[in-house]
């Protein structure tokens, strides 16, 4: 059985930093395009990065750019995103997904509060 299991969520002060990690088994994790979507209470699912299978190219919603970096270890089936300098507009269930697979992350909640 597939599985996407994220971790790394927690609660930090304005300004603080978390690394999330999506790891992938049964799943042949190399062929796909990774993602991280984010949804907050009341909001629509908001796509955040992506990165090609080889880790060579990434992309970003406006808002995180320069504060988020996500990266690939594809050896270890892994997907990070580093998340830096966060506001409490950050606060949100991170998921991870491979894209076009259907398969997603049971998600992990991140709060950015004083």
């Amino acid at each position: 059985q597939v599985r996407l299991v994220d971790s790394g969520g927690g609660k930090v002060q304005p300004g603080g930093s978390l690394r999330l990690s999506c790891v992938a088994s049964r799943f042949r994790f190399s062929m796909f395009d990774m993602s991280w979507y984010r949804q907050a209470p009341g909001s629509e699912r908001e796509w955040v990065a992506s990165i090609d299978t080889t880790g060579s190219y990434t992309n970003y919603t406006t808002s995180v750019k320069g504060r988020f970096s996500i990266s690939r270890d594809n050896f270890r089936n892994t997907v990070y995103l580093q998340m830096n300098s966060l506001k409490p507009e950050d606060t949100a269930v991170y998921t991870c997904t491979a894209r076009g697979s259907g398969y997603w992350g049971q998600g992990t909640q991140v709060t950015v509060s004083s």
